[in-house]
C-alpha cells in the first residue's frame, strides 16, 4: 500500500517537493516561536561559528553506501547545538547555513533551490524530532553531563532514524523501489556511518563546552582532515573496483561485473516495472583474423572495438561488457527490443565503415558483427535464462549469414531443427518406458495438448518450440526417483514425497548437463509453482512464474486429474475443467485457465457432434 502511494507521488514529484519544504518550514517556524528564547550577542557568536563549520563540512561531503549516496558530519554540530542550547536555537542555525548553502549551489550551480529546501526541511524534522525526545528524555540543555547520557543517546537515535526513513522514501520518490528494501539497503550500509557521525555530536559538545569556539574550531579541523581522507580512500577504492570490473583488453567492463549488473537490473524490473533490454555481440569470423595475423593483431582488433563500443554505449548512458573471446554484451536500460534494434543496427553499421588494418580477409571486407537482443519480460526469471535467450537470437542472426541482428522470439526458428528437436527428446523420454510407463505416457500426452494451445493462443515460434519441447521434457527429473516410489501403489510417506518434489530440480540438472536446451528450463523447474505462490520448489507468485510455465501447470494438472494415477480418483474432462475453474487465481493463473477451459469445452463439444 505504501508502495503504491509512492508511486503516485513519483508522479506528482515537484508538487511533492514543494509540500514537503513547505511543511519543514512551517514546522520549523512554530517550533521556534513556540520554544523562544532571547538571543544575546554572545550566542550571535556561537551562532555564526556553528554556521561556518557546518557550511565547511557540507563542502567536505564524503561518499557512503549505497551508490550514489553522500555523508557530511554536519549533523554532529547541530545535534551538539541542540544539547547544548535547544531545538529552536538549533534551526536558527540550520536556516542561515542553508541561506549560505542556496548562495553557493546559485554561483556554482550545482544544487537547485528546490532540493536545498527539500535538504533544509528534512533537517528540520530530524531537529525537531531530537529535541523532543531529548526534552521528553529529561535532558538538561547546557554543558555536558552524564546524567544526560540517555537523553543523549535517545536523541542521537531518533535523529538517526528520522534521518534513514526519510532518505529512504525520498530515495523511492526520485528513482523508484520499494521502501521497504530501501530501508535495509540503507539501515544495512549507512547505519553505523550515521551513527559514528552522531556520536561525534557529543565530543564537539565536549569541546565546545571546555574551549568554547576554540574547541569548536578543532573539532572542525579534525572532522575536515577526516573528510579528506575519507574522500581519499573512496578514490582509492574505486581504483581497485575498476581494476577488478574493468577489461583490460578493451576497456569494457568485465563478464563478473556484468553478470551483477544484470541482476540489479532484472531486480529493478522486478520492483519498478521498468523496461530493459540486452544484447549479446559476437565478432563475425575472428578466428580467421586470428589465423591470419597472429594473436597480438587480433588483441588490437577486440581493442579497437571495444573502444568504439564503449564511446557509442557512454553516449547513450548504456553497460557494455566484454563476455568472453570474441563475445560482447550490452545492457540497455530503459530501452525497448524495437530501440535496442535500432541503435545496434546503428553500432553495426560504424563497425562495418570503421578502417582497420587487414579487414580485407574477412568475407564482408570490414569488421561485422551479429548481434541478438532479447527485450525482458515477466517471463525471464533469472540472468542465465535472459543471456541465453539472447544467444539464440545471436545464433539465428549467424545462420541468416551474419553481420546482421536478431530479436528473441520475432525470428521463426528452422523447421528443421525444430522436428530434429522433438525427436531428439522423444528419444530421451522413451527411456521412461523401462521405468515408469505412466510417466512417459503422461508426458506424451502432455506434449499434445502442448502443441494445441500453442496454436490457440497464437505463440511466435520461439515460444511454440519452448512450450511443445519444455512439455515433453518437463518431467525427465523423475529419472532419478527410484522405480519403488515411482511405482508404490500406497500412498507416498513425507519423505517419499519430499523425494518426488525433488524431480524439479534434478529435471534442471539434468537439462543443464546437456548443453543444449537450457530455454526450457524453467519449464522444467517451474511447472508445479502455483499462481498464489504456495507451490514449489521456490514459492514463486503470479506474474514472478514465466508464463509458460504458468500454461504448463495448467495442462500437466488437467493431463493428472483426467488419468488413472495411485489413490486419486480419476475425473472426467468436465470435472478436471471445474477443478481449474475453482482453482483459478489460487493455483492456476486466471487469465489462461479461462483460455484453457474454453478450448477443451469447444473441443470435447467438437468430438460429441462428430460422435454423432
Amino acid at each position: 500500500m505504501l508502495d503504491k502511494t509512492i508511486l503516485q507521488l513519483r508522479q506528482y514529484k515537484h508538487i511533492f517537493e514543494l509540500f514537503f519544504t513547505l511543511t519543514g518550514l512551517v514546522l520549523g517556524v512554530i517550533y521556534s516561536l513556540y520554544h523562544y528564547r532571547p538571543i544575546f550577542i554572545s550566542d550571535w557568536i556561537i551562532i555564526y561559528s556553528m554556521v561556518v563549520a557546518v557550511v565547511l563540512l557540507d563542502v567536505y561531503m564524503f561518499k557512503i553506501p549505497p551508490e550514489g549516496n553522500s555523508e557530511s558530519m554536519d549533523s554532529s554540530v547541530y545535534l551538539a547545538a541542540v544539547f547544548m542550547y535547544g531545538g529552536s536555537f538549533t534551526l536558527i542555525i540550520m536556516m542561515i547555513s542553508f541561506l549560505f548553502m542556496i548562495i553557493r549551489g546559485i554561483t556554482i550551480k550545482t544544487t537547485s533551490i528546490i532540493k536545498h529546501g527539500v535538504n533544509a526541511a528534512l533537517y528540520t524534522f530530524m531537529i525537531v524530532g531530537a529535541d523532543v525526545t531529548y526534552k521528553w528524555t529529561g535532558g538538561m540543555t547546557g554543558s555536558f553531563q552524564f546524567n544526560n547520557l540517555y537523553p543523549y543517546l535517545g536523541a542521537i537515535i531518533v535523529y538517526s532514524i528520522i534521518n534513514i526513513l526519510l532518505i529512504s522514501v525520498l530515495t523511492v520518490i526520485y528513482e523508484g523501489g520499494s521502501v521497504k528494501e530501501t530501508l535495509l539497503i540503507y539501515s544495512r550500509n549507512s547505519l553505523f556511518a550515521y551513527l559514528s557521525t552522531m556520536l561525534l555530536s557529543l565530543v564537539v559538545l565536549i569541546l565546545t563546552d571546555n574551549s568554547g569556539i576554540f574547541g569548536l574550531m578543532l573539532f572542525l579541523s579534525i572532522a575536515m582532515f577526516l573528510s579528506v581522507a575519507f574522500k581519499k580512500l573512496f578514490v582509492i577504492y574505486n581504483q581497485i573496483s575498476d581494476k577488478a570490473n574493468i577489461d583490460q583488453r578493451t576497456g569494457l567492463y568485465s563478464h563478473s561485473y556484468f553478470e551483477e549488473k544484470l541482476d540489479d537490473y532484472i531486480k529493478l524490473y522486478r520492483d519498478r516495472d521498468q523496461v530493459f533490454s540486452l544484447a549479446m555481440l559476437d565478432l563475425d569470423d575472428f578466428k580467421k583474423y586470428n589465423d591470419a595475423y597472429g594473436h597480438p593483431q587480433g588483441d588490437r582488433l577486440l581493442s579497437f572495438f571495444g573502444d568504439i563500443i564503449k564511446k557509442e554505449c557512454e553516449a547513450a548512458k548504456f553497460l557494455p561488457a566484454r563476455y568472453g573471446g570474441e563475445e560482447f554484451s550490452i545492457i540497455m536500460p530503459g530501452v525497448t527490443k524495437e530501440k535496442a534494434n535500432e541503435f545496434i543496427n546503428e553500432l553495426r553499421k560504424k563497425v562495418n565503415n570503421s578502417l582497420f588494418d587487414g579487414v580485407d580477409v574477412f568475407p564482408h571486407g570490414c569488421i561485422s558483427f551479429s548481434a541478438g537482443i532479447l527485450e525482458i519480460t515477466k517471463d525471464n526469471y533469472d540472468k542465465s535464462q535472459l543471456v541465453d535467450h539472447a544467444d539464440r537470437a545471436l545464433y539465428i542472426a549467424k545462420s541468416k549469414g551474419k553481420n546482421t541482428v536478431s530479436i528473441y522470439g520475432e525470428q521463426s526458428y528452422l523447421p528443421q531443427r525444430f522436428e530434429h528437436d522433438i525427436h531428439e527428446i522423444e528419444q530421451q523420454v522413451k527411456i521412461f518406458l523401462s521405468k515408469d510407463v505412466y510417466t512417459y505416457k503422461h508426458s506424451k500426452r502432455v506434449y499434445s495438448y502442448a502443441v494445441e494451445m500453442a496454436e490457440v493462443l497464437q505463440l511466435k515460434e520461439e515460444d511454440r518450440r519452448t512450450l511443445i519441447l519444455g512439455a515433453l521434457i518437463h518431467d525427465i527429473g523423475k529419472l532419478e526417483i527410484p522405480r519403488d516410489v515411482l511405482n508404490k501403489k500406497t500412498r507416498l510417506t513425507p519423505d517419499e514425497w519430499e523425494m518426488v518434489k525433488k524431480h524439479v530440480l534434478w529435471g534442471k540438472e539434468i537439462v543443464l548437463a546437456s548443453g543444449k536446451y537450457k530455454e526450457l528450463i524453467p519449464l522444467v523447474e517451474l511447472h508445479h509453482e502455483r499462481y498464489d505462490g504456495k507451490g514449489y520448489p521456490y514459492g514463486l507468485q503470479g506474474e514472478e512464474i514465466p508464463r509458460l510455465a504458468r500454461l504448463l501447470c495448467i495442462i500437466d494438472s488437467f493431463d493428472a486429474m483426467t488419468t488413472e494415477r495411485p489413490y486419486q480418483a480419476t475425473k472426467s474432462f468436465h470435472e478436471a475443467l471445474g477443478e481449474i475453474r475453482l482453482c483459478s487465481g489460487s493455483q492456476f493463473d486466471p487469465e489462461l485457465a479461462v483460455q484453457f477451459i474454453q478450448f477443451m469445452e469447444h473441443k470435447i463439444a467438437s468430438q460429441l457432434l462428430t460422435a454423432k
